[in-house]
């Protein structure tokens, strides 16, 4: 064709720079090399190398340049706070450029670092991949018990079974093949809610079935309308976009989507960054129904014109409450806002999520229609009570030791370890490494071609433990994930409950053991015990004195909320019809690390 897309991709890796990125420890940017440690561990910033000129560090690595990231220093140390302060990924338009690099005196060194050129394996076409599926859990009839909470005016029925939804015969049939036996709460209500045409911002345990509970009923119409792909158009113009905030989780619905679709005219396409912008368009160009990104892919795609937005019914968030946080909400504004997109009164805006913070709820009335419904599928504060949960009291420097006996004791059994920072990520799978315990890590400054290849290990068992910042801690759904250890825990409380609810899902049971350490936590611990409590978990007596001495305590109330988030419509906390911008308290995630 020509285009300039193809010609981006055709230019050839430059700058000493291997094909996967700094992996061999042998490229201009750390001449000091590499660790000596499984490649699987991701340890590729020369920490244990010697060389450079930065006390045997290496200088730069992934995400240390000032050039790559706003929050790095000329040391390679990534900003003040690595993992919150803007510490890989790319975004926007120039997504698929490596920045310029500073060389620390003010100076640049060459022009532009190489295009991406990453093209994943193609996907397996056979049904026994494509309907692949784990069996629900001994817990799986205890969704019948959980309270249900519907607030908007005229809400439509719930049903009860997948024949109630009225689905077509080839819909009914992936959904069988998918081995969906029963609708759970967040699908029995959700799905009527969005066939109603209705707006929706709902909110249900980690692992219950949303991303489901969205793609049916959108499916559904566009079947029945007779909607499908066309490739004769240079500008494809889907009916849905899906948006999510990482790689990972957007590739994962993306998957459901095209197992669910699979036999019938619906086409979806997934957008994101670290692969191939010519490979992404040949593909979207082949026709698109159901258009699945992150923010950034898909803003550059509707800027190159690639993507129209005329045709646009729906417009989905996951993970809403990360979509609106100070990170992501200018993308989600600019993308409601682009040429050509339908108003929020012409369009269905659904959003999911298992937390919505008040200030979120608020700036929610941005984007959805008055009159949308909110759904509350109770559990508090989003954890699951299949999830076993455990605290252990820790100093600073005896978290490692604690660590490996852990793991001593899982064996086998897959184990996601979760840190704070990408940095501290390499360090503990290095050290894991170093004490045969196969390992791998993902995190934002991992090249995409070893995020997938650690995603794969660990879902294959070849590396039963992965360590992993806040990029693996929302939506995704790894098989018989047993096990989850917080090395770090996080600074607020509803990224505990995204991170524990990466096991014991779909009514399977798991384990979540946090390492608590009273210097650096204690502005949790009267969240832990609210969360502890309403899950019907042991609380420690030594977490109970620390949250009635936590600043702020007057008045404190172990016993939680029914549901994880309600309705702030009910407390006249605001009016949906807007936000006020002002009010909106700054989040704390504002700084996180740029996932795409």
């Amino acid at each position: 064709m020509g285009d300039e897309w193809e010609e981006e991709e055709t230019k050839t890796t430059t700058s000493g720079l291997s094909s996967n990125g700094v992996s061999n420890g042998t490229s201009s940017w750390n001449s000091g090399g590499g660790g000596g440690v499984d490649n699987n561990a991701g340890n590729k910033r020369g920490f244990f190398g010697g060389g450079g000129d930065s006390g045997g560090r290496g200088r730069g690595g992934r995400g240390g340049f000032k050039g790559f990231s706003s929050g790095g220093d000329d040391n390679g140390n990534g900003g003040s706070q690595e993992e919150r302060g803007g510490g890989g990924g790319y975004r926007g338009k120039d997504e698929d450029n490596f920045s310029k690099v500073s060389t620390g005196d003010g100076e640049t060194e060459g022009d532009e670092r190489p295009k991406v050129t990453y093209v994943p394996p193609p996907l397996a076409e056979d049904e026994d991949t494509i309907f692949a599926h784990y069996a629900s859990g001994i817990n799986f009839n205890k969704y019948d018990d959980i309270l249900v909470d519907v607030s908007g005016l005229n809400p439509p029925q719930a049903i009860y079974t997948f024949k109630e939804a009225c689905l077509c015969e080839s819909l009914e049939r992936n959904v069988a093949k998918s081995g969906y036996v029963k609708p759970t709460p967040v699908q029995k209500h959700g799905i009527p809610i969005i066939a109603a045409g209705r707006d929706i911002m709902a909110c249900a345990q980690t692992g219950s079935g949303k991303t489901a509970a969205f793609l049916l009923p959108i499916l559904q119409k566009l079947m029945a309308d007779g909607v499908a792909a066309s490739s004769f158009s240079e500008q494809q113009e889907p009916e849905a976009i899906i948006v999510a905030p990482t790689r990972e989780l957007i590739n994962q619905i993306f998957l459901e989507a095209r197992k669910f679709a699979h036999g019938t005219c619906v086409r979806p396409v997934v957008l994101y960054g670290g692969i191939s912008t010519g490979h992404q368009i040949r593909d979207l160009l082949r026709g698109c129904n159901v258009l699945c990104g992150t923010p950034g892919r898909l803003m550059d795609m509707i800027g190159r014109g690639k993507v129209g937005l005329t045709k646009l019914r729906y417009l989905v968030m996951d993970e809403a409450d990360r979509m609106l946080d100070m990170g992501f909400e200018p993308e989600m504004r600019r993308l409601v806002g682009s040429p050509g997109m339908p108003s929020k009164e012409e369009r269905q805006t659904l959003m999911f999520s298992a937390t919505y913070p008040e200030d979120i709820q608020r700036m929610a009335g941005d984007f959805l229609k008055k009159d949308y419904l909110f759904l509350a599928v109770g559990v508090v504060g989003g954890a699951c009570s299949d999830v076993e949960q455990k605290l252990v009291q820790v100093t600073k420097f005896s978290k490692r030791d604690q660590l490996l006996d852990i793991l001593k004791n899982t064996g086998t059994e897959r184990t996601m370890v979760f840190v704070e920072t990408k940095r501290q990520a390499d360090f503990i799978a290095a050290f894991l490494c170093q004490e045969n315990v196969a390992t791998t890590s993902i995190h934002g400054d991992r090249e995409q071609r070893e995020r997938e290849q650690a995603l794969g290990d660990f879902r294959s068992g070849k590396c039963p433990v992965l360590v992993a910042t806040s990029v693996a801690a929302r939506g995704l759904d790894i098989k018989d994930v047993q096990h989850v250890v917080n090395f770090d825990l996080p600074n607020n409380i509803d990224d505990y409950v995204h991170r524990i609810g990466r096991t014991g899902r779909c009514g399977n049971t798991g384990q979540a053991v946090s390492f608590y350490d009273p210097e650096q936590d204690n502005q949790l611990a009267r969240s832990l015990v609210k969360i502890l409590c309403s899950a019907q978990q042991e609380v420690p007596s030594w977490l109970e004195q620390s949250a009635l001495g936590a600043h702020g305590t007057s008045g404190f109330n172990p016993v939680g909320r029914v549901f994880a988030s309600t309705d702030s419509r009910k407390t006249g906390g605001f009016q949906s019809g807007g936000s006020d911008q002002s009010s909106a308290a700054p989040s704390a995630a504002a700084d996180e690390e740029e996932w795409e």
